[in-house]
């Protein structure tokens, strides 16, 4: 609004709301506006009300590769305070790298009821020092050709956002320390599902410790601070990504660690080669406890807990 030295105040933000068939319909201004970029002063949040299921769509659909398709980041909170945390963020991030960011909405983590921290100060957010801004920076400008806009949105604004996640740790672990041997990873809605799993199981931090397990929550699905990915995966043998639909962590969990695997395996879609957590509809605490549970067993960190637990949900 700004742009022109028009605008009658220093920023003015952006927010849009669509379910899954409004982001395929919006494909086309998704592109043209991500490629044009944000004002430093502003900042446009996506909605996005993703419906995995079906219940009240025509489709199941997820908005996820739509968004990574027209380089826009994806944020995937896990509840009701982390909508208005992940919000606020997905804004700082916005005007940092320039780009439009999505917030992936979903029914499990909408239609819910909460008590929030609303303090004016709760998120403490900080621009990357060792990020190289580029000459110009990343924000939007006039007369800017799309040859250049897709230069700055491959070469720096992607990079912008991974080290934004980075500077403000918005992946993080939560259950266990370096030196544990098995990892698991989930965002969002999965991430609710993995701690129910969990607690199926009879799992809480210190019996994770003693098994030599860490947890991985991911709050930017899109683009992954790849840096702290290797950083929680140093010294593990088997990462399991707890995932839904179509797979976005666990190519960039491969990716990560591809130049220097040592061994270390991935479950995700498949587990040696045959389907694990499908592409298809959605995953349910039970289901990913039963198949954890014969993971650990099958890795020699089964315990009679983790049995007993496992016959009953059987």
């Amino acid at each position: 609004a700004e742009l022109r030295g028009e605008g009658k105040y220093d920023g003015v933000f952006g927010l849009w709301y669509g379910k899954g068939p409004g982001v395929d319909r919006s494909g086309d201004v998704m592109r043209h506006a991500n490629m044009a970029g944000t004002s430093p002063n502003g900042g446009v949040l996506m909605a996005m009300g993703d419906d995995h299921t079906g219940e009240s769509s025509t489709v199941c659909h997820q908005s996820d590769w739509a968004a990574v398709d027209a380089h826009v980041p994806v944020l995937s909170p896990a509840g009701v305070q982390e909508i208005l945390d992940f919000g606020l963020y997905g804004y700082a991030l916005s005007r940092f790298s320039g780009l439009w960011v999505g917030l992936k909405l979903m029914k499990d983590t909408v239609e819910a009821t909460a008590v929030v921290d609303g303090s004016m100060d709760r998120m403490r957010l900080v621009a990357p020092a060792d990020f190289p801004m580029p000459e110009g920076g990343l924000n939007i400008r006039l007369q800017d050709h799309w040859i250049a806009q897709e230069a700055r949105v491959t070469d720096h604004k992607r990079f912008a956002a991974e080290a934004f996640a980075r500077a403000n740790g918005i992946d993080r672990r939560v259950w266990g320390r370096p030196g544990a041997k098995i990892g698991f990873v989930a965002a969002g809605k999965n991430w609710l599902d993995l701690a129910h799993a969990l607690q199926l199981l009879g799992l809480d931090a210190a019996e994770a410790e003693r098994l030599g397990i860490t947890t991985y929550k991911v709050g930017q699905t899109w683009p992954l601070d790849m840096a702290g990915f290797r950083d929680w995966a140093e010294g593990l043998e088997l990462i399991v990504v707890v995932e839904e639909k179509r797979k976005l962590i666990e190519v960039q969990a491969k990716e990560a660690i591809f130049d220097d695997r040592r061994g270390r395996r991935v479950y995700g879609w498949k587990k040696d080669g045959v389907e694990l957590f499908p592409t298809r509809y959605a995953l349910d605490p039970v289901t990913i406890a039963l198949k954890l549970a014969a993971i650990l067993e099958e890795e020699g960190r089964g315990t009679e807990a983790q049995r007993a637990a496992r016959a009953r949900l059987e």
